[in-house]
């Protein structure tokens, strides 16, 4: 059986390890931003070229898509990382949650004072 002195140890690591996953949230959320707009500036860009050099607009979506396959995979790839990150907070906020009621149940046992 934990001891309340170790449950509670535990619930402060799970907050320290909060505050960790939120700061690699916020990191990867930023470098997926970043990537949007990389690959968005890029497609506007080849887009615009193809256009101009007189493709015709049915053509243009798929062959542009074919030309930013690579910010396109590293916005895919940014957006999970992210995703993994914000799941790894509501993960250890369940944790949380649940070590703080063990231990609401251990030690507050029914007294009211």
């Amino acid at each position: 059986m934990v001891s309340g002195l170790e449950m509670v140890n535990d619930l402060n690591a799970l907050s320290d390890a909060l505050t960790q996953a939120i700061h690699d949230m916020a990191k990867h959320g930023k470098k997926y931003a970043e990537c949007e707009k990389a690959y968005k500036v890029r497609l506007m860009q080849e887009t615009l070229k193809l256009r101009d050099a007189g493709m015709p607009v049915t053509l243009i979506d798929k062959v542009v898509m074919g030309i930013c396959a690579e910010e396109r995979c590293q916005r895919d790839i940014n957006e999970v990382f992210y995703k993994t990150a914000q799941e790894n907070v509501n993960a250890i906020k369940l944790r949380m949650r649940v070590l703080d009621n063990q231990i609401g149940r251990e030690w507050g046992g029914g007294s009211n004072g």
